[in-house]
């Protein structure tokens, strides 16, 4: 049996604790070179032109977006790949995204990705496939959310909430702050879904 003293790169494969601590430095540092120049590329930081922040009806909606889960199912991520650009239209630009916080991108898709659904159907249309989706699309296996209906917008929640938003980057006014309870009142959280739906990949022609 050889007692050859172990050294060099049988050292880092024989002990399991310097494996690990290797690794974990090289993928923090690949981690740091890849990341950190985004946050200072105009591309991925800057809004596209044309981009306004949601109203506080599309926040609402986008808030109840998040609520249900519909990100388990819908991305909000064309790839440039010829493939999705022919089905779901032009590719995912970063700058579209600035003023989601968290971002929808997504890669899961069980239902279409949703990034350019915007305008492409009526709002009638959505009202009755969010209500029940099978009227529309006999083959969906999407749930029903037929309660949003029923259920008003949480207006007294909303300055609060675009506060939120304009602390971490988007651009909203005092004004559209003070008027955003009043601008929900009366409102479903179907309404508010339609209306989020309705904007989505709007800001790129």
């Amino acid at each position: 049996m050889s007692n050859h003293a172990v050294n060099g790169h049988q050292k880092i494969e024989t002990s399991n604790f310097l494996m690990i601590v290797l690794i974990l430095l090289t993928v923090a540092i690949g981690g740091i070179v890849e990341i950190v120049p985004l946050f200072f590329q105009r591309s991925t930081t800057q809004p596209v032109a044309g981009l306004k922040p949601y109203t506080a009806l599309q926040l609402a909606g986008r808030d109840i977006y998040v609520r249900e889960g519909c990100y388990n199912c819908h991305s909000q991520m064309i790839r440039p790949l010829q493939a999705e650009t022919l089905r779901y239209g032009h590719y995912s630009l970063a700058g579209e995204f600035v003023y989601d916080h968290p971002f929808q991108w997504g890669s899961k898709r069980t239902g279409p990705d949703l990034a350019r659904v915007g305008g492409k159907y009526s709002d009638e249309w959505h009202r009755v496939h969010l209500n029940n989706p099978r009227d529309l699309v006999p083959e969906s296996n999407m749930p029903a959310y037929s309660w949003l209906e029923r259920s008003p917008v949480d207006a007294a929640g909303m300055p609060v909430r675009l506060k939120a938003m304009r602390t971490l980057g988007a651009p909203y006014t005092d004004e559209e702050i003070n008027d955003s309870a009043k601008a929900v009142t009366g409102k479903t959280e179907l309404d508010a879904l339609v209306a989020y739906l309705q904007v989505l990949g709007t800001a790129v022609k």
